[in-house]
């Protein structure tokens, strides 16, 4: 049986894990609650792109699925537990909650959009911060970062003049 000897610092460092997880975890908090609404969206959008919206509603959601387990599992990774149970997205999402029963594609969109633009925050305040912490993480919320930024730009160009 082969020991493995070489350890990444962050992986042993309590504070780097506990730093990530401070910045990473409202990411994948935000992205959980993107898939439940995107998918919510998906099912209710009507109107004259309808087929379009509704199709990229489902990527949109796919793409925020692996993005939140991708910051989900760098924190287990480094030793600590994810809290994305639905009550704990419920109460800790920074998403604009979305409007009940069918919507107009451009009103899906708008919220859909608002949903992005407040995880944005999150996600270039862990950027930021992630920089003095773990690079290797930042990476991460990058990678997050320039994905959720083009799934936008291509809902927003349904609606731009």
């Amino acid at each position: 049986m082969t020991k493995i000897t070489a350890v990444s610092p962050s992986a042993t460092n309590p504070d780097v894990a506990t730093g990530v997880a401070q910045f990473l975890t409202p990411i994948v908090i935000d992205m959980t609650a993107l898939v439940v609404n995107g998918k919510q969206a998906h099912w209710n959008v009507r109107g004259a792109n309808f087929i379009g919206v509704h199709e990229l509603l489902d990527v949109v959601v796919a793409n925020a699925q692996a993005w939140a387990d991708l910051a989900a599992e760098r924190v287990i990774a480094l030793g600590l537990p994810i809290d994305a149970r639905l009550g704990t997205v419920a109460r800790e999402t920074t998403a604009v909650p979305l409007s009940a029963g069918f919507q107009q594609s451009e009103t899906t969109i708008s919220e859909i959009v608002a949903h992005m633009d407040a995880a944005l925050v999150n996600i270039h305040t862990a950027i930021d911060e992630l920089d003095e912490i773990d690079q290797g993480s930042q990476d991460i919320a990058i990678e997050i970062e320039a994905g959720l930024t083009k799934d936008r730009w291509l809902l927003v160009a349904h609606i731009s003049a």
